[in-house]
């Protein structure tokens, strides 16, 4: 069990240098927005690469730092009845949501969406609009890039909970640090 908790440990340690990595991208998002309503409010003008880049930025934020939601406890969850339960019911609810939610949403998300990324490649989709962006195929691989953060660090989160089933560590998340403690 000791090698799956190392094996968590390394899964969470990719997971917190992405999300402060992308973590950025918010700021640059904001200032894109802002650059984008300054010139069409102030100037008249707009440019329809900015526009999407807007898109782009926001897709990035948004995919590539869901792995760094579910390790620090970001995503939505109802804590009504979770939030009074012992650490071992915690491990026990988080599991099944890992083999019931998590993992089939990935499975379901990578089979629906390869043949939509694999056309986007194949016919060297353009961009949006005219004079847009012309990387739709990758902005739309990030959707599998987004299904694979989020099962690797579901593993991680399932590794935790066997890990407090089986008595093998008193906490379920001993690493989890918000942003301002990393």
């Amino acid at each position: 069990m000791r090698a799956l908790v190392s094996l968590a440990n390394g899964i969470d340690a990719v997971s917190r240098a992405i999300g402060m990595t992308v973590r950025w991208l918010a700021v640059l998002l904001v200032l894109l927005q802002f650059a984008v309503v300054v010139l069409r409010y102030a100037f008249g003008s707009s440019f329809i690469g900015m526009q999407e880049g807007v898109i782009y930025v926001h897709a990035m934020l948004f995919m590539l730092a869901i792995g760094y939601a579910l390790l620090i406890d970001a995503h939505v969850r109802v804590d009504f009845f979770y939030g009074r339960w012992s650490e071992r019911g915690k491990a026990w609810m988080d599991l099944v949501g890992v083999l019931v939610t998590i993992l089939p949403f990935c499975w379901l998300l990578v089979w629906s969406s390869w043949g939509y990324v694999a056309v986007s490649f194949r016919m060297g989709e353009g961009p949006m609009q005219y004079g847009g962006l012309p990387f739709q195929p990758y902005l739309k691989s990030l959707i599998l890039v987004m299904a694979g953060l989020l099962a690797i660090q579901g593993l991680s989160v399932l590794i935790r909970a066997l890990a407090v089933i089986t008595g093998t560590s008193d906490v379920l998340f001993p690493s989890r640090r918000t942003v301002g403690e990393a």
